[in-house]
């Protein structure tokens, strides 16, 4: 069966059953490996921190030797899967705009044009998205614009649809809609994930990360995804990151 959202496309039946350990397990998988997710988040944005350092700064000692931007990009990490948690433990967290531009708030500080807030939102409304391919050429997401009208309908309606789904392949759905359409000027992948993790562990399921062993097979297929619209092969290289 394949499943169409808003011009994306996969086949549903590819998706395998995955066990399903409850919120709380989830939650304290996300908690105990946490470190473990923030380096391999940073690692995809070709951060220089290593594990251990990563491990080191989020216990609260401060690591030499790195650029200011880097060591916030490492904490922004944290402090949005901390409120992430939050959200998801206190019932609050859903596939929403208001949960969606708090977590970019978060993990975008300091690093895109604006954060918080849909492009053409704040001040900026002439800067266009785009998504380099090589050579496919680029992807160009829909333009800025004063208000960001079009990004907000496109939003509104994915979600609703998004919502029907069955909730893990909602939550990898979620993870590429935010990708592909690119409501933020930066940080667009990165806040994407996050709102796939909360939707999979308020549903029982555990969180996903992607490896940084797996970051050239994750940026090569992601490529794809740009270029054609098909999910498939991204549908299928999540499931095979889920801890199972």
């Amino acid at each position: 069966m394949k499943t169409e959202l808003l011009g994306l496309f996969w086949d549903a039946n590819a998706l395998p059953e995955v066990k399903n350990p409850g919120t709380r397990i989830a939650l304290f998988t996300f908690k105990s490996q946490m470190a473990g997710f923030v380096w391999d988040a940073a690692q995809l944005e070709n951060n220089p921190y290593t594990f251990v350092e990563v491990k080191t700064l989020l216990d609260g000692v401060t690591v030499g030797g790195h650029k200011v931007s880097d060591t916030e990009q490492v904490l922004n990490l944290a402090d949005s899967s901390k409120k992430l948690i939050e959200l998801v433990q206190t019932g609050r967290f859903d596939l929403d705009k208001k949960t969606f531009t708090l977590l970019h708030s978060i993990i975008a500080r300091n690093e895109a044009l604006e954060w918080g807030m849909f492009r053409g939102e704040g001040d900026e409304v002439h800067y266009n998205a785009r998504v380099h391919l090589g050579e496919l050429g680029t992807h160009f997401p829909p333009a800025t614009e004063a208000g960001a009208p079009e990004l907000n309908d496109i939003f509104a309606k994915g979600v609703c649809q998004i919502k029907t789904m069955p909730p893990f392949e909602g939550a990898l759905a979620m993870f590429l809609f935010g990708a592909y359409f690119q409501f933020f000027f930066d940080g667009n992948k990165r806040t994407s994930r996050h709102m796939m993790n909360g939707w999979l562990m308020k549903h029982g399921f555990n969180p996903i990360s992607i490896p940084a062993a797996r970051a050239l097979e994750f940026n090569s297929k992601m490529v794809r995804f740009y270029h054609s619209k098909d999910a498939s092969e991204m549908m299928t290289f999540l499931v095979s990151c889920y801890p199972d």
